[in-house]
């Protein structure tokens, strides 16, 4: 203990030095044998505690924004950023800031999340080194002169004469006017030899946040929930990973992703959700679908692999997608074939437009037993897709679980194919599997019920 305490008070390791204390399970006794002082130093040292997406990034940006999962650390990260600025503390400034806003989507909270709230400005820091909040004039004063003014994102209009050398902005996707709010806030921006602002928020597609994200100067970092476990109560993430997780509000308020739809896409997001069931009733009927590459090897597309089932109350489920990229005939065929026996399926049905007795003879030869139905695309692929599509509009088909990489696709495939540029192969499996299940005569029911889970 004598030697780990010499070098994380010595030593410009001292994160490495405390690290060594806590894989020891002597991280409290250490804390707490120190100096009352040094103790309340050491606790203060934001960049000693800090994660590395909490660390101002490296290099010149004008915005520093954080996307972030609830409870992943990005109001700390923020409070921490604006006190350090006050203080002038290297390495996050080279000398104090005295101005500096701090905006929320209202008044309140912005007090409640920026100011008073658990990692807020008045909880961070040594004692001696808060600034004292004054709630009638909306301001906090730093002992050393600096002075933050709170904003509320409803009234842009409050920013227009004021100027700052920095600037918070806290929850931007939810602010009420955010463009107008932010350009006041710009042009406010004015003081000091490189103004700056950060801005924390759990991501929404709003025009404004796209467009931050697209600027070069600005300086983007993604932070989930689940890194700041450490911080968060005991099964907090056991309860809301089980049930959200892979979601799109999961990899929205989670994981800290920006999810969006595309309006001329074939699917919305909010439709696949409103049906969306954690498990399958009794299945009629299934049948596992293939969309073969036209090519193989280290450049082909992938494979399209989906799994779908009839259940007993006639709608479409769909159970798996199992799509592989850049495999080999035998490598797909194995994996299609595989998914076909797990799911006890009717029907292993394959497209046949490329290299049709290619694809059946090597389906033949991984597993000869297997009945395999040849289809071939007569329309293009989104004229195949839109009575799908309608099916889902309808609330006849339901995903079982969540299929993130599926379900991308489909909110991005528009009239042109997929906004990304690359094949739809998942979509074409899918259309597929859906249109023998729904779509055609002589897709009945089979004789047996399966159960899944």
């Amino acid at each position: 203990m004598g030697e780990i305490r010499r070098r994380a008070t010595t030593a410009p390791n001292l994160k490495r030095a405390l690290m060594a204390c806590a894989r020891r399970g002597q991280l409290a006794q250490f804390v707490a044998e120190l100096p009352g002082p040094l103790a309340e130093g050491l606790l203060a040292d934001w960049a000693v505690w800090a994660r590395p997406q909490q660390l101002p990034p490296r290099g010149s940006w004008l915005t520093w924004l954080m996307l972030g999962g609830r409870g992943a650390g990005k109001t700390r990260a923020g409070a921490e950023w604006v006190h350090a600025m006050a203080m002038g503390a290297k390495p996050f400034a080279t000398e104090p800031c005295g101005r500096i806003a701090l905006i929320g989507e209202t008044f309140q909270d912005a007090r409640e999340v920026m100011v008073e709230g658990i990692s807020g400005m008045l909880a961070i820091g040594r004692r001696c080194d808060r600034p004292q909040w004054h709630p009638s004039r909306r301001r906090l004063e730093w002992p050393n002169g600096a002075v933050a003014q709170v904003f509320s994102a409803a009234d842009p209009e409050g920013l227009r004469g004021p100027q700052f050398g920095a600037a918070w902005s806290d929850e931007l996707a939810k602010w009420p006017q955010p463009e107008a709010t932010w350009d006041m806030l710009q042009f406010g921006l004015r003081l000091g030899r490189e103004p700056r602002q950060v801005v924390t928020t759990t991501p929404r597609p709003i025009p404004l946040l796209k467009a931050l994200m697209a600027d070069q100067r600005t300086a983007t970092v993604t932070m989930k929930t689940a890194e700041n476990a450490a911080n968060l109560a005991p099964g907090f993430l056991d309860a809301v990973v089980d049930k959200y997780n892979g979601t799109r509000l999961g990899r929205q308020e989670l994981d800290g992703e920006l999810i969006e739809d595309r309006d001329d896409a074939l699917w919305a997001r909010d439709a696949i959700e409103r049906t969306r069931v954690v498990g399958a009733p009794a299945m009629v009927r299934v049948v596992v679908a293939v969309d073969p590459p036209a090519t193989s090897g280290a450049k082909s597309a992938a494979c399209g692999i989906v799994a779908a089932g009839l259940g007993e109350d006639g709608a479409a489920y769909v159970l798996a997608d199992r799509t592989i990229a850049r495999a080999t005939p035998e490598v797909w065929a194995d994996r299609a074939i595989g998914l076909y026996h797990a799911m006890e399926a009717d029907a292993l049905i394959v497209e046949v437009n490329q290299g049709g007795e290619m694809v059946a003879s090597v389906m033949r030869e991984a597993d000869p037993g297997v009945p395999v139905t040849p289809v071939r695309a007569s329309r293009g692929k989104w004229t195949r897709a839109e009575p799908v599509a309608l099916l889902y509009a309808q609330g006849r088909v339901r995903h079982v679980g969540v299929l993130p990489d599926l379900e991308d696709q489909m909110c991005n495939f528009v009239p042109g194919g997929t906004s990304e540029g690359v094949s739809p192969d998942r979509i074409d499996a899918l259309v597929w599997a859906i249109s023998a299940l729904m779509l055609e005569k002589g897709g009945g029911a089979a004789p047996r019920v399966r159960r899944f889970g």
